[in-house]
């Protein structure tokens, strides 16, 4: 059964190959803006899948410009420094995940559980 919060606008037909795999409707991929990749959702007992957005940084956007604007830039120094600080977002992210992948398979430095919460004696 659909959630309420669903509604069913149009429905197709799609087969399953014998390797898992399926065909989205062209009209349903480019309605939808997909593009390589797909986040694939089960939940209720439906399988949602959604097109993968790329971050581009703009995600930031408001707090860069808050944070520049309280820095005093304007004008052309603003704009200048905006492209700057949204450039640094993605790299900074990458390096983030990097560092949490490492941490995850035991490698480079990381804190655990009890080096964050562990009582002083």
């Amino acid at each position: 059964m659909r959630p309420s919060t669903f509604k069913t606008l149009e429905q197709k037909r799609v087969s399953i190959s014998a390797k898992r795999q399926i065909t989205i409707p062209q009209k349903f991929y480019a309605e939808l803006g997909f593009e390589r990749d797909a986040i694939c959702t089960m939940t209720d007992g439906m399988l949602i899948i959604e097109p993968m957005t790329r971050m581009s940084g703009g995600e930031f956007a408001e707090n860069i410009l808050a944070d520049l604007i309280a820095e005093g830039y304007a004008g052309q120094e603003l704009l200048i420094n905006f492209k700057r600080r949204q450039a640094e977002i993605r790299p900074a992210v990458e390096s983030l995940l990097e560092q949490a992948r490492d941490a995850a398979n035991g490698n480079g430095e990381y804190a655990g559980y009890d080096d964050i919460f562990d009582s002083e004696e």
